[in-house]
């Protein structure tokens, strides 16, 4: 049965409605910066104009299984083909977004059909290449435990060559380079000349003993997708035990510099936005990436860690021979004066005297690196997060199924140490999942509160984002020091209940940060708006490839 809520609620449930305030009927005047008693005040007066209820007999999923890995995968084709090609032999090509996504990264794109005009044949066959646009770090998990095989593995750096092999696969290195880059960290032009003073060149272990000492904020990217962060998680264990990286002393360093550390982000966008608003004043970025974006060019830039240099292998899944000789082709094509030359005009082959700092790790010291990293992300903090999850009327059908299975299969990401919520909104919100530890009976419940999701109704966005944040607010003190996040999932426009612009005060001043994930849903906003307030992702996903999109949202912050 299901009774009446008034000010506290937990609240949460990543598929969440749409947070993109339209019309609202209270749409009361927008509230100015409240520091965080008066938003605590405020969220409370505006509890008791918010329809709550709650369930009091949550459904325990007694037939819940464990779920693999590889059930928690989307289609492959969720990553987009950039370029088709339609040769007697056609070589499928795994390459990083600063190849095969939009001017001007898009070498590898441009090259590739330059390639399959060029007439290239092999074993009396025509050949051809397609490139798939799939971060280095994704092609792993995929290689691993999809079932994946591209003909052609480009990933940024040799590490997560490396981590192939440790996997199983035997690959061939065509070539240690197709493109020259390096990943580096930048500064603010005026912390760079205080560092260079105080510490001399810059180095992944100054910086670090720079920002333990509260000289600046550094932040980096996820090391399980982006081969950037590997390489700087890396390059950080590393400065910290040289003689071996994965030691107890080297674990504890990261634990302790995780504590007061900004969090990872979700991409390298949250990471400018970080720059932008003076957040941050340290990051890490590759060079061809920093020397394309004007807005940073008042940053200095120094290289760091392991080079960026593309380095090239070929499975031999077929034993054709056919295939090895295209792909030795296609290699060669890249290698030309000309698509060298192009490549440097989109801003690769700089830094060519710069030297990899290699840390000796091997494949499986970088998973292994990956795993610490996931155990200490957090600062030895507990996670006290809200699922908030839209079944407004137009989540009916296929969308609130895929939500369903997805945030099921997704909730494995999240550990046992930390508490958990679920709250489901359309006209009204219902707390189904009052936030307990994510132990099994918790993980149990919390499947089967999900499974019973069912969509009608309007959609009160801001009402259901209001009852979250009064959850956490309230469970927080039964867990001193934990760190408190919203999840959203939303479909649509909020159209009943409070605006975004009523209740922007309350969420800058408790500052809870939320993320957004809009799901088959464009106009995105208000969203943005909503995640930007205290530095959160936001995220679009659809039925394809919110289970990804879940799955490392999570990953980064579960």
């Amino acid at each position: 049965m299901r009774k009446k809520l008034l000010s506290t609620i937990l609240a949460a449930a990543m598929v969440a409605s749409t947070l993109s305030g339209c019309s609202s009927v209270r749409n009361d005047a927008s509230i100015s910066a409240l520091s965080e008693e008066e938003a605590k005040k405020e969220l409370q007066s505006l509890m008791t104009k918010v329809d709550v209820q709650t369930n009091d007999n949550p459904i325990l999923d007694i037939y819940s299984e464990e779920v693999s890995e590889a059930d928690t995968l989307a289609d492959i084709d969720t990553f987009p083909i950039t370029v088709q090609g339609s040769g007697q032999i056609n070589l499928e090509i795994a390459a990083p977004s600063e190849f095969s996504g939009s001017t001007p990264d898009n070498w590898l794109n441009e090259v590739a059909e330059k390639f399959n005009k060029s007439g290239a044949t092999a074993d009396g066959r025509s050949v051809s290449v397609t490139v798939r646009k799939i971060s280095s770090g994704e092609v792993v998990t995929y290689m691993a435990n999809g079932g994946y095989k591209p003909d052609i593995y480009v990933p940024s750096n040799e590490a997560l060559g490396k981590m192939v092999e440790a996997n199983g696969f035997k690959p061939e290195k065509l070539t240690d380079r197709l493109a020259g880059n390096t990943a580096g960290i930048l500064m603010q032009k005026d912390i760079y000349d205080k560092f260079s003073e105080a510490h001399g060149d810059v180095t992944v272990k100054g910086v670090l003993e720079a920002a333990n000492a509260g000289e600046l904020k550094f932040a980096y990217t996820n090391p399980y997708t982006s081969a950037t962060g590997l390489n700087i998680l890396s390059s950080m264990l590393y400065a910290f035990d040289e003689s071996n990286p994965l030691s107890d002393n080297a674990t504890n360093a990261l634990l302790d510099y995780q504590k007061t550390s900004p969090p990872v982000a979700y991409t390298t966008g949250v990471l400018r936005n970080q720059a932008a608003k003076g957040i941050i004043n340290a990051m890490i970025m590759e060079k061809q990436a920093y020397v394309n974006t004007p807005e940073l060019k008042k940053y200095v830039y120094t290289p760091v860690g392991l080079r960026h240099d593309h380095p090239a292998y070929f499975f031999d899944w077929n034993s054709d021979a056919g295939y090895r000789e295209g792909a030795q082709q296609f290699v060669d094509f890249c290698l030309s004066g000309d698509m060298q030359k192009l490549a440097t005009d989109k801003g690769f082959n700089q830094d060519d005297d710069y030297v990899s700092q290699d840390t000796g790790m091997t494949g499986a010291d970088y998973i292994a690196a990956q795993k610490v990293w996931k155990q200490n992300k957090n600062g030895g903090k507990p996670i006290v997060a809200v699922f908030v999850a839209d079944v407004s009327g137009s989540m009916d059908g296929e969308p609130l199924n895929s939500l369903k299975s997805s945030l099921i299969s997704s909730s494995t990401y999240i550990s046992s140490d930390h508490y958990i919520g679920l709250v489901s909104y359309s006209s009204g919100v219902t707390v189904n999942l009052p936030i307990a530890q994510f132990d099994p009976t918790q993980r149990a419940y919390f499947s089967g509160e999900v499974k019973n999701l069912s969509a009608g109704g309007g959609t009160s966005t801001y009402d259901a984002v209001l009852t979250g944040m009064q959850m956490l607010e309230d469970y927080a003190e039964n867990v001193p020091d934990a760190k408190l996040m919203l999840f959203v999932l939303t479909d649509g426009e909020q159209n009943s209940g409070y605006s975004l612009d009523r209740i922007t005060g309350v969420v800058g001043g408790l500052k809870i940060p939320v993320y957004t994930i809009a799901y088959n849903f464009n106009e995105v906003g208000d969203l943005e708006k909503l995640s930007n307030i205290n530095e959160a992702a936001q995220i679009k996903a659809n039925s394809d490839d919110v289970v990804n999109q879940l799955r490392n949202l999570f990953n980064v912050n579960l």
